[in-house]
């Protein structure tokens, strides 16, 4: 739904880490050069804010930079 609301990103991807015993979750996007970057990842955090109903930050990341492995959420905390 996040992605279907900005058309300018291609692909997108959730990674959900931890720093200092807190969940976070950033939406990495890849959109195509030359756009206002800044902006777009404002409007992607706060269409994670409605959508979710939770904080998440957004960063766009360079058009296939993002892996082929078809993964969508991609969880990396450590439990250990």
């Amino acid at each position: 739904e996040i992605v279907r609301r900005h058309p300018e990103v291609k692909r997108a991807r959730l990674v959900i880490d931890s720093r200092d015993n807190k969940d976070m979750a950033v939406l990495h996007c890849e959109a195509a050069p030359g756009g206002d970057e800044p902006a777009l990842a404002a409007a992607l955090a706060e269409s994670f804010r409605t959508v979710c109903k939770l904080r998440g930050e957004a960063r766009i990341v360079a058009p296939g930079t993002l892996a082929n492995d078809g993964k969508i959420i991609d969880d990396i905390r450590r439990f250990d």
